[in-house]
């Protein structure tokens, strides 16, 4: 595993586990400031609707995660770096109960999460 592979695994680590321990420092640390986060309302379909979110809306809901995590009978977070370039990268997350796909960028501070598309089954 390379270097790059190695800190954005970190980076997604520190995102998850931070929205579901409600570490306002990891997840600060994770996201872009500008991250846009976007899933289905209505689950399915090509017309579904989408819902908006900034990295202020989910530091601000970080007890959400809390809530979901308590609700868990263990915790998975699979990472799967898919594409790497220059200074950008895609991410698939697969944990308990988020499927997650993420583009993240470098920046001065390291790899940070810029945009998210997820769902729930």
């Amino acid at each position: 595993m390379d270097n790059d592979t190695a800190l954005i695994i970190a980076t997604v680590h520190d995102y998850f586990e931070g929205w579901f321990d409600g570490d306002v420092s990891r997840m600060e640390r994770a996201l872009h400031r500008d991250l846009v986060k976007r899933s289905s309302l209505s689950g399915s379909g090509l017309h579904a609707l989408v819902r908006h979110g900034q990295a202020d809306d989910h530091l601000d809901g970080r007890g959400q995660g809390v809530q979901v995590a308590s609700g868990l009978a263990g915790r998975t977070i699979e990472v799967e770096v898919l594409d790497v370039k220059h200074d950008i990268a895609s991410v698939l997350v697969r944990s308990e109960p988020y499927h997650e796909y993420l583009r993240l960028v470098r920046t001065g501070d390291g790899w940070k999460v810029a945009n998210a598309l997820w769902c729930t089954p």
